[in-house]
């Protein structure tokens, strides 16, 4: 089993912090997100990864080399221009001949992925997403109307629930002929156009262990509740 980790992102909504450094080596205590996923994932069972690279590709070349100093054995899908996230992973193709783990490396997770894969192989499902029971409160009051406009309940600030894509999945080589060559493609085609082709899209739903950094904020927010928590593990 290999993972595969889309790296090469701009970051244009973490400027400053991404005029020099990748996105996925930004700090997260005193590591890069990047280094965390790895660990993450070894900690599931899977040593063998595929680093999807394009901006500022050398510093994250540099900093794991093979992979051999952290225990794991790391290959490169390089790409010279963005081809946003299932483009990137078309990169990927020639180094994947197996069911692999495909992850943005901008997120931060901790839910059991080696259940993730049994589950995928289970049930024998083209792609397995996985997904975030993600619960918010409306800054409004919802009000419920009849057809002739009679108000009939007023809800205010109410809690909804919705299942969010975490940007984990677990696929089968075959993805990859969902994914045109060399052209930006989003990841959201290639489910769609998996769904619409009956492939089973299978899910792997967890109430935990999910972080998106996509900017300025949500990283600062992602620092400090990792701070927290080593905290409390000392």
């Amino acid at each position: 089993m290999k993972t595969v980790i889309l790296a090469g992102g701009i970051g244009t909504r973490l400027r400053p912090l991404t005029l020099k450094t990748p996105k996925p080596m930004l700090l997260l205590g005193k590591k890069p997100i990047l280094e965390h996923l790895i660990e993450w994932n070894k900690k599931n069972g899977v040593k063998s990864f595929v680093l999807c690279v394009s901006y500022l590709r050398k510093s994250i070349e540099d900093y794991f080399g093979n992979g051999e100093k952290f225990g794991v054995n790391i290959e490169y899908a390089i790409s010279n221009k963005p081809l946003a996230t299932a483009g990137q992973l078309k990169t990927a193709e020639e180094f994947i001949d197996d069911s692999f783990v495909c992850m943005y490396g901008d997120s931060i997770f901790d839910f059991n992925l080696r259940n993730m894969i049994k589950q995928h192989k289970a049930k024998k499902a083209f792609v397995t997403m996985s997904l975030n029971e993600y619960k918010t409160n409306l800054e409004y009051g919802v009000i419920d109307v009849s057809k002739t406009g009679r108000v009939l309940s007023w809800k205010e600030k109410p809690e909804i629930k919705a299942n969010v894509n975490m940007g984990c999945y677990v696929m089968e080589p075959k993805v990859f002929s969902l994914i045109p060559k060399n052209k930006p493609y989003g990841m959201d085609d290639v489910i769609k156009k998996a769904m619409t082709s009956k492939k089973l899209v299978s899910s792997f739903i967890t109430k935990k262990g999910f972080t998106d950094i996509g900017n300025k904020a949500s990283y600062e927010k992602a620092s400090k509740e990792y701070t927290q928590k080593r905290g409390k593990n000392e």
